[in-house]
């Protein structure tokens, strides 16, 4: 069985610029003195899409006004993407905010297509983002099941698993969903093909002389009568993921949040890559100019390399907690200083005695965070014949130095 999930972004412009993890307020994005989009605030207190901006201040005086910022959204569609390749290395940009899938490998693993398509709306979630979600089993027909929650009357679910469900799905959307038949829109009403159902029961030869090849090539896309290519993300070789806050923040502990959505991103990115870490850097950026503060470095060491979200969270939450500030942060950089390949899991038919070896590996790095590395340390044994060196101290969560015998 062949799945694609279409993440639809509808809120992106908005959400690209306020993250969700800030305070909800009514915003706006406008371009061209139009509104583009708005926040569910503005939206219930009446405000509509290409409203001007007087007629928004008219009737939402409070509303905040933001200029739309192409290039915050595509860093937002660079972090969403990032974020999915934990689920699948296949991901692709599709148009109008869309993010492409191509789970068929991936079903198995992550319990099948109602777990994974859950899965992935957690994920888009976490980072601070709406989405519409479309399964289906080909990449067009899922994209159109994402944008048919603008179809007013249609309450069927927008994931199906089989060409035929997605046949019988398909023939009820409005053909307006489709770009390629916007231009005949009116003529295509005119003659009663008011769905993509009645538009492919016309005669393909009249209806490739009177619309365009376009329109019929996504038809036989969106129903599996057509081939489709893509050409997938490639991760960049280190990694680094940047997010800025939305208002001066003057207690790191308050900064868990935005940096879990660069956690997110690190999972995703470790995935593709098929690496592990082993130290982490966090910066907090303070203010620029002539009040400029250098970033605040908090560091996380690991004591064997790892790549799991919640044992990145749990010690970087113990290192805020002892962080103190000297500036108010305005951003958050987080790097993968030193990374290896992913090991491959135990595969011992007995389990230790006294738990596994990574447990007493985390309970280092635990107490680590906690008091820090110089206050933890374990013995070392080196290669050497010399008493003082063979028998060393240093930081659990050092690396074990390579020790050469002198000759």
């Amino acid at each position: 069985m062949k799945l694609l999930l279409n993440v639809h972004l509808p809120l992106l412009p908005l959400e690209a610029l306020c993250p969700r993890w800030s305070e909800p307020a009514s915003r706006v994005v406008i371009e061209q003195g139009r509104v583009l989009t708005m926040s569910r605030e503005a939206a219930r207190a009446g405000v509509r899409h290409d409203m001007r901006s007087g007629g928004v201040l008219a009737i939402a005086p409070e509303t905040a006004f933001l200029e739309r910022n192409l290039e915050k959204e595509s860093e937002a569609l660079n972090a969403i993407s990032t974020a999915l390749m934990r689920f699948t290395p296949e991901v692709t940009f599709e148009d109008n905010f869309s993010v492409l899938l191509d789970v068929t490998a991936s079903l198995r693993l992550f319990g099948g297509p109602h777990a994974i398509c859950s899965l992935v709306k957690q994920s888009v979630t976490a980072l601070g983002f709406s989405l519409q979600l479309g399964a289906a089993p080909t990449a067009y027909g899922a994209w159109l099941l994402a944008q048919s929650y603008r179809s007013r009357g249609l309450t069927f679910r927008r994931r199906v698993l089989s060409i035929d469900s997605l046949t019988k799905r398909l023939n009820l959307l409005p053909c307006g969903l489709i770009p390629a038949a916007a231009p005949y829109h009116a003529w295509l009403n005119d003659i009663g093909a008011k769905n993509i159902g009645a538009v492919r029961r016309l005669p393909r030869a009249g209806l490739v002389r009177r619309t365009s090849k376009d329109l019929l090539a996504a038809l036989d896309r969106a129903y599996g009568e057509a081939p489709e290519m893509f050409k997938w993300i490639e991760p960049p070789l280190q990694f680094t993921a940047r997010i800025e806050t939305f208002e001066r923040v003057e207690h790191a502990e308050a900064l868990l949040h935005g940096a879990s959505s660069l956690i997110h991103q690190l999972v995703g990115w470790l995935a593709a890559v098929k690496q592990a870490v082993r130290i982490l850097a966090l910066y907090l950026e303070h203010e620029r100019g002539h009040a400029a503060v250098p970033p605040t470095l908090v560091e996380v060491r690991f004591g064997e390399p790892t790549w799991r979200e919640e044992h990145f969270t749990r010690l970087l939450k113990e290192r805020l907690a002892k962080v103190e500030l000297d500036a108010p942060v305005i951003a958050l950089r987080l790097e993968a200083l030193d990374v290896e390949p992913m090991a491959p899991p135990n595969e011992s038919l007995f389990p230790e005695p006294g738990g596994a070896p990574e447990d007493f590996s985390r309970l280092l790095e635990l107490l680590s965070a906690r008091l820090g590395p110089e206050n933890v340390l374990v013995i070392e044994d080196v290669d050497d014949h010399r008493p003082e060196v063979c028998n060393a101290w240093m930081p659990a969560t050092a690396k074990k130095p390579r020790t050469q015998v002198e000759e």
